[in-house]
């Protein structure tokens, strides 16, 4: 398949009430850009921000583009990616075939970035066998979402980190999981000599300022930034693009 049969990537993102989520989202896409260059990437996003989805989509459809991926910006398969999305990809104009990747997470690039993010926040390796780190989520209420963050947390561990404790930064934490200034002080209670904050979350927002609030609250060493435009992440998006666009380029004869 040359690059003009291509099909399009559509990045979809949640949208949010503060700027810097949809900063960090277009500089995510930027980046994806730029590790391919002839592929065409578009943002639309589910709410509060434009374009919409649907705009983005009705768009694509006008200028004569027959093939979609739609790409959730997401790190778990959750409501969003269940049901909000394929619902607005089934709205999507008859002429166009859009096929939904899968979600981000779980993957070895992003626990790479997490770590990156870590380090950037000031840990050493030299720290690592030392400290004890909370893996801050957004939260969710679906069990599988749940299942993913206990076993990335139970998984990181065995990297050799201290200890490894999930948490939520949502109200609601299901059981297990704590909240971020909790998890903080469990570790510090297990011996822990420094204990570390990773949110795992894409871009800023209300759920990540509580993660913050929740680390500052109880004294953690160390709070990394969000994954936001990391390399790693942008490759990631790229790996979801081909998985996703493989069954179509087989059916094509590509």
């Amino acid at each position: 398949m040359s690059l003009s049969l291509q099909p399009v990537l559509l990045v979809i993102a949640h949208g949010s009430r503060d700027p810097r989520h949809a900063a960090t989202v277009h500089a995510l896409v930027r980046r994806v850009r730029s590790l391919r260059p002839g592929l065409r990437v578009e943002t639309g996003f589910l709410d509060f921000n434009v374009p919409s989805v649907q705009g983005v989509l009705e768009s694509l459809a006008g200028r004569g583009v027959r093939d979609v991926v739609a790409l959730p910006l997401l790190l778990t398969r959750a409501f969003h990616a269940k049901a909000d999305i394929p619902s607005v990809l089934r709205q999507a104009p008859p002429r166009l075939r859009v096929t939904q990747a899968d979600v981000l997470g779980p993957s070895p690039l992003l626990t790479r970035t997490l770590e990156r993010r870590l380090h950037e926040a000031g840990l050493s390796p030299a720290d690592k066998s030392s400290t004890g780190v909370v893996l801050a989520s957004a939260g969710s209420s679906d069990p599988e979402a749940i299942a993913v963050i206990a076993d990335i947390a139970r998984e990181w561990r065995h990297t050799g980190w201290c200890a490894v404790r999930p948490a939520f930064a949502s109200a609601a934490s299901p059981a297990g999981f704590s909240r971020t200034e909790d998890a903080v002080r469990a570790l510090r209670s297990l011996g822990c000599a420094k204990v570390a904050v990773a949110p795992y979350v894409l871009a800023p927002g209300f759920l990540p300022d509580r993660i913050a609030r929740g680390a500052a609250e109880a004294r953690a060493d160390v709070l990394a930034g969000v994954l936001g435009p990391a390399p790693e992440v942008a490759r990631l998006l790229l790996e979801r693009y081909d998985a996703a666009r493989l069954p179509l380029r087989t059916a094509l004869g590509a």
